[in-house]
C-alpha cells in the first residue's frame, strides 16, 4: 500500500501562503513563487534585526556625544574617565539619562572630570 503525502503537503503550502499573504501578485498567491518570497523575506529580516542593534548603538552614541559636548567634554575622553573611575553605565542607560533627565546627567559627567 502507497503512502500519499496529500494532507501534509497541504498543510505545508496552507503555512507558506498565510505566510506570503499580502505579498505582490502571484506572491501571495502560487506556492512555488510564495515560498521563494517567504524564504528571502525571512533572509531579510533576520538581517535586519542585526542591522536595528547597529543603528540603535550610533543612536545612543550620538546623543551622549551632544550631551557631553554641551559639558564642554570629548565623547572619547568621557567614555575613558567612565572606565577608569569604574562607573558601570552602557550607552543605552547613559543616552536614556542625557535625554529624559539632564541634571542627572550633568552630576554624572561632574564625577568622571
Amino acid at each position: 500500500m502507497r503512502v500519499k503525502t496529500g494532507t501534509v503537503r497541504r498543510q505545508k503550502h496552507k503555512k507558506i501562503l498565510n505566510q506570503a499573504k499580502g505579498f505582490w501578485m502571484t506572491r501571495s498567491k502560487r506556492f512555488k513563487v510564495a515560498n521563494e518570497a517567504v524564504m528571502h523575506a525571512g533572509q531579510y529580516a533576520f538581517h535586519g534585526r542585526k542591522l536595528r542593534k547597529r543603528d540603535l548603538r550610533q543612536l545612543w552614541i550620538k546623543r551622549i556625544k551632544a550631551a557631553v559636548q554641551a559639558e564642554g567634554l570629548r565623547y572619547s575622553t568621557f567614555i575613558n574617565n567612565l572606565v577608569t573611575k569604574k562607573i558601570i553605565l552602557n550607552r543605552k542607560v547613559l543616552s536614556q539619562i542625557a535625554v529624559s533627565d539632564p541634571n542627572t546627567f550633568k552630576k554624572i559627567v561632574e564625577a568622571v572630570k
